[in-house]
């Protein structure tokens, strides 16, 4: 299996020659091309897994044992995302149907002596059925992280859904008497159903709008099939996965926190509230909120530099 990954990895990396021990990572490799690397696998070996196993193994040898394995191995749920000399670890969460793998760019550049690792739900690898509560995936990643640090503090970053996940999180362990360094939230808000009125109304609209332009789109690539796109098909594993992420969202209503939520929202809004304050301010014994360069997903993805700041800020003052 290894002589039939090295021309691969080659190939993605751009490189006339890689050791069977060589990292990904060390070698240039980034979430980008680790997805080019694991569709090009499944094309020549006939093997889909998801490019966050990639963490797991993360060289030629490491990653042809796992293909060479009879089962479809589980991407496990915790990830060393960054390497850090001092404790406790952070760990930080991805959104609804994401990865760790989202959280590449923005970790590279997070300053922090910590190491940080990345909690990955249950079910994207298709072994295990995923969790349709947030109070079931927060005790699954409870369950891991208290593996690697029994006690506190413990400092949590989420992103989109995964913030409601960190926020039960910390219920569950203030609940148990445990202290909780920070809680940060990105871009991070309860289901719509969970909103005054008020505040349901502009994300309606927001929606029709984006519907319409939808369609528009659609019918343009349509009358100019040369200019048209070719959607990536999503793998009934990864499928599964955001339905019963949508079942747990629709689900969870947030409880008032006893502590300090550290948010930062997007300052271009999209499918979400403008004011992250008039949703969360009440809900939080306090509450303090930051605005990161981008729309939701540009937070993460483009505007990484201006998040992963924010970020950094938060953690060095929970330290003090």
């Amino acid at each position: 299996m290894a002589e039939r990954l090295t021309p691969i990895w080659q190939g993605v990396l751009q490189l006339s020659s890689i050791g069977i021990n060589d990292n990904f990572f060390d070698v240039g490799g980034d979430s980008a091309l680790a997805l080019e690397l694991f569709n090009k696998i499944a094309l020549t070996c006939g093997r889909e897994l998801p490019p966050v196993m990639i963490y797991q193994a993360p060289t030629i040898a490491a990653l042809a044992a796992l293909l060479e394995q009879p089962t479809t191995p589980r991407v496990p749920p915790t990830a060393r995302l960054k390497a850090g000399s001092e404790e406790p670890p952070i760990f930080i969460t991805h959104g609804l149907g994401g990865s760790v793998m989202d959280f590449f760019q923005v970790v590279k550049h997070v300053r922090t002596p910590h190491a940080i690792y990345g909690l990955q739900a249950r079910g994207i690898d298709g072994v295990d059925e995923p969790f349709d509560r947030v109070e079931d995936m927060a005790r699954y990643s409870l369950d891991a992280v208290r593996q690697m640090q029994p006690r506190g503090p413990y400092f949590f970053i989420g992103f989109s859904f995964g913030g409601l996940v960190m926020l039960e999180m910390a219920q569950q362990l203030t609940a148990r008497g445990e202290k909780i360094a920070l809680l940060a939230m990105l871009d991070s808000y309860p289901h719509m159903r969970y909103l005054s009125l008020r505040r349901r109304a502009p994300l309606a609209t927001r929606a029709a709008w984006r519907r319409i332009a939808g369609r528009l789109k659609r019918l343009s690539r349509m009358s100019a099939p040369d200019q048209s796109t070719v959607d990536v098909p999503v793998s009934p594993a990864t499928q599964r996965y955001r339905d019963s992420g949508y079942v747990a969202l629709e689900r969870y209503q947030p409880r008032f926190y006893a502590g300090k939520i550290s948010f930062v929202r997007a300052a271009i809004p999209t499918d979400f509230p403008a004011d992250a304050a008039a949703v969360w301010a009440g809900l939080a014994h306090e509450f303090e909120l930051e605005t990161a360069l981008g729309d939701h997903l540009g937070i993460v993805t483009t505007h990484f530099e201006s998040l992963a700041a924010a970020i950094s800020r938060y953690i060095a003052e929970a330290r003090c």
